[in-house]
């Protein structure tokens, strides 16, 4: 089946401001609050939320088998489930919903009041219930920046790197939307010359610049997902802060690896934008030397063209941007990571969360957390207001934004915005 809806020769009749992430061509998947305080499931075009429940039940999906609440939900959990050819009718019905040419919605002043909405009037929810986060750690550039400074230089990269795509098991009930603050965590850690732990705030809270990739109900227990199969359980994607306490980190890593440094906060991008969507924007990854092993092998452009950026802005200041990077850095790709998440037979789920590990690029301005871009805090970096950053401050929001972009059309994520708090303080 076609993918109508990526037609750049396509207007909408709904105004798109020059070089909005949110074109007709997008068409994301989200969740949004009404001012009416109604839930629903949602795209948007430019500035505008268009709300789905609205549109299904005036019967303007008639003719794609949907069950009748479908977009009347506050997860996206079951369209997710109903797979890749239903995403696809849906989207392509939107697109043609929205083309300038189509007075069916354009003409009708009524409906147009109850599905329309300003995207400043609505509330952006979690988009999908998460009931499984996987983190991986598949940026070369960023294994071999940690490597460097925490292990032997010379041999920064751990022996299994260049053979599996390397993962951790994440928390979901820490997992918020874009523009929910999220609080310094207290953890223990040790201070540089002591033998005995303090417990307190993190005094080393880092982003890390990562996308994360939702899935679709893919396998059952034991069964694996073939590597030429795998793009078809992978709905979309979003922009994902990985929020981190280093010091605690450091402490508690040896020997099961990341857990209260990495599970107090995970932002994401509310618009979930589908693999359709980035079909223009594909391109071949690093090559990969070992070649991995024939369940992991494949060819052809199975990376992603994506811009990335990351901003500090502190409380009363303009924000400063201090890394720009791209997704197509990335050495293992999307479908290998599914492919060996389930290699052992382990359930994958629709509404699954998959994070792609922190992104950094071949550059030390294209490094995809504050522990590169300082080197450790050695380097810290001088913001627009002049004043200096090793970590992130109280108080402090970090902004991440994502796009890919050629001559005809621009695709973006809009933005994961988030400010940081003190600790948390009990009433």
């Amino acid at each position: 089946m076609p993918i109508s809806a990526n037609d750049t020769n396509r207007k909408s009749w709904i105004e798109v401001p020059e070089n909005s992430d949110f074109p007709l061509q997008n068409i994301p998947f989200g969740v949004f609050l009404t001012k009416e305080n109604v839930v629903t499931v949602g795209t948007r075009i430019g500035n505008h939320a268009i709300d789905l429940g609205a549109l299904q039940q005036l019967n303007y999906f008639e003719g794609i088998e949907l069950t009748d609440d479908m977009f009347m939900q506050d997860t996206l959990n079951d369209f997710i489930s109903d797979g890749k050819k239903t995403w696809r009718l849906v989207r392509n019905r939107i697109a043609d919903i929205f083309d300038q040419t189509n007075p069916k919605l354009r003409d009708n002043p009524k409906h147009k009041d109850i599905v329309i909405f300003d995207i400043a009037d609505v509330e952006m929810q979690l988009p999908v219930l998460i009931g499984d986060y996987t983190d991986f750690y598949s940026s070369k550039e960023h294994a071999t920046n940690v490597g460097k400074m925490f292990r032997d230089p010379e041999n920064a990269l751990l022996p299994n790197w260049l053979h599996i795509p390397v993962g951790y098991h994440g928390r979901s009930s820490t997992i918020v939307p874009s523009g929910i603050p999220v609080h310094r965590p207290i953890g223990q850690t040790l201070p540089a010359g002591e033998t005995t732990p303090v417990f307190g705030p993190s005094r080393l809270i880092d982003f890390e610049l990562e996308t994360a990739f939702i899935t679709t109900d893919a396998n059952v227990m034991g069964e694996m997902i073939p590597i030429n199969e795998a793009e078809d359980y992978i709905f979309g994607m979003v922009l994902l802060n990985d929020w981190s306490a280093r010091d605690i980190q450091k402490w508690e890593y040896v020997p099961l690896g990341p857990f209260l440094a990495k599970n107090f906060a995970s932002s994401i991008s509310p618009w979930i934008v589908t693999m359709d969507a980035l079909e223009p924007f594909r391109v071949p990854g690093p090559k990969q030397n070992p070649s991995p092993l024939p369940y992991l092998l494949q060819k052809g452009k199975h990376s992603f063209d994506i811009n990335l950026e990351v901003a500090i802005k502190p409380e009363d200041a303009q924000p400063t941007v201090v890394s720009n990077s791209n997704f197509k850095y990335m050495y293992w790709t999307m479908n290998q990571q599914l492919t060996h998440h389930t290699s052992n037979g382990c359930r994958v789920n629709s509404g699954d969360m998959m994070g792609s590990g922190t992104i950094s690029g071949p550059t030390p301005d294209s490094y995809g957390s504050m522990l590169e871009l300082t080197w450790g805090g050695k380097n810290p970096i001088t913001l627009n207001d002049g004043t200096e950053r090793k970590f992130i401050n109280d108080n402090d929001t970090v902004i991440m934004k994502g796009f890919c972009k050629n001559s005809k059309v621009r695709i973006g994520f809009g933005e994961v915005s988030t400010k940081l708090l003190p600790p948390f303080v009990r009433k």
